[in-house]
């Protein structure tokens, strides 16, 4: 019998809904991504290399010539990022992926200022040389060419 639920550190994975969930927040996950996440949660810890996620995930018995997994996990870590769990999908150092069982501090770190970028309600914080415009400051004069 298939789980219906995976649990992955603080995230909570729903077979039913094909997405995951964070302290009662759903992540929003593409079908691909979810898919990623779910193998991946069936051995957390241990490496899954790039050959069996192309054949688990995409159902491919060949390499193809694009990065599409690579895009496909970026995509991942940026939307655990939000919640402050980019650092739960790790590349392995042999190449391949895996979910990493424990934080580490510089991703962490990566999370939060990821989040600050990503809420809309905080401000900008950005440096800028006295000589650059202020771009929230800008107005744009459209002019009509007859």
């Amino acid at each position: 019998m298939i789980p219906q639920h995976r649990n992955v550190g603080p995230v909570r994975l729903d077979l039913f809904y094909r997405d995951a969930y964070v302290d009662d927040k759903w992540i929003g996950l593409h079908p691909r991504e979810f898919a990623l996440m779910w193998r991946l949660a069936e051995v957390p810890g241990q490496r899954v290399d790039k050959a069996e996620l192309l054949s688990d995930v995409w159902r491919l018995r060949h390499e193809p010539e694009t990065n599409s997994l690579e895009v496909h996990i970026s995509r991942l870590r940026a939307k655990l990022a939000i919640s402050g769990l980019g650092w739960l999908v790790q590349t392995h150092q042999d190449g391949g992926y895996f979910i990493c069982t424990e934080a580490r501090s510089s991703f962490t770190a990566f999370s939060r200022e990821r989040r600050t970028m990503l809420d809309r309600s905080a401000p900008i914080t950005q440096s800028r040389r006295p000589d650059q415009p202020n771009l929230a400051e800008c107005h744009v004069q459209r002019t009509r060419i007859d």
